[in-house]
């Protein structure tokens, strides 16, 4: 009995570090894409238009999922109020629209930073929507990661080097409000996904469809509301490499919504807001490496 209990927790052990590690590569790559796309401009010319990307992810992930539920026989239908899945969806697309909007305003590395305050948004709302409840350790770690966080954004400069104007003051403030207001959104996303899956025993590809099929119709009517979608792929026609990059960025999204499914299904949206702090640690060190950027 014994020797099967370990086995056991050899078992999960090696599902959850399977799924962090995808996790962190997956977005690894996607964080190097979306710096790429947002800060270095294409033949001069900066593209700005972030829910094209959104849009892009949204619905190649959407075919991900159709595809997957049709090769696992699974029924796509709606398995929960419709509303439920709309709340996943929104708080995810203006998260992310938020993340690519502070790169216009702060370097990659204070958003990899910034997004390091997860675990406290993500434990108030799951206390808010689930009635969760957590040990003093637990507010204990994220507390720390808290303050440490804020100490380090505040000896340093934090502005983009492609600021869309010249008083890095100026772009500083609206970055931190864009990440403050990431922060507020993105800590609603997850404990929603694991609600769905205790509440309703949706699978992660029924999640992956229905959640992302409202989130690209929400991007794209923000495109057409804010009369960006032309230009969004008038810029993608004149300059290839971002289309290139978009699906680049696409492929690397989906496969990171798999993982990130799994995990949370299996291991709840604490664990999961634990692993994205491993996750900006190691994007960080890459943009560093790669862009050259200074650490503080």
């Amino acid at each position: 009995m014994a020797e099967g209990d370990s086995q056991s927790r050899l078992d999960v052990a090696f599902r959850c570090c399977l799924y962090a590690g995808g996790i962190i590569g997956a977005l690894w790559v996607y964080g190097l894409l979306q710096e790429k796309i947002m800060q270095h401009p294409y033949d001069g010319e900066a593209f700005t238009e972030s829910e094209f990307l959104v849009f892009c992810n949204r619905f190649f992930a959407v075919w991900f999922g159709l595809g997957m539920t049709w090769l696992y026989k699974e029924d796509w239908g709606l398995k929960a109020p419709l509303w439920k899945y709309v709340i996943v969806s929104i708080s995810n697309v203006l998260a992310t629209t938020c993340q690519y909007e502070a790169l216009k305003y702060v370097s990659f590395p204070v958003q990899m930073l910034g997004k390091s305050f997860k675990m406290m948004p993500v434990m108030l709302w799951g206390m808010a929507i689930s009635g969760k409840r957590y040990g003093w350790k637990e507010w204990a770690i994220a507390f720390f990661i808290t303050v440490g966080v804020t100490m380090f954004l505040l000896t340093g400069p934090i502005a983009s080097p492609s600021g869309e104007n010249t008083d890095s003051k100026r772009d500083s403030i609206k970055g931190l409000f864009l990440l403050v207001l990431f922060l507020a959104l993105d800590g609603i996303t997850s404990p929603m996904q694991q609600m769905l899956f205790e509440q309703y025993s949706t699978s992660k590809y029924n999640q992956i469809i229905w959640v992302n099929s409202v989130s690209a119709a929400v991007s794209l009517g923000l495109m057409v509301g804010k009369g960006t979608l032309l230009k969004a792929f008038a810029f993608a026609g004149q300059h290839p490499a971002l289309l290139a990059n978009a699906l680049e960025l696409s492929a690397a999204q989906v496969t990171s919504q798999f993982f990130i499914y799994s995990q949370v299904k299996e291991f709840g949206a604490l664990v999961f807001a634990a692993t994205m702090n491993v996750r900006q640690l190691f994007s960080i060190m890459t943009s560093y490496i790669t862009y050259h950027h200074s650490i503080t």
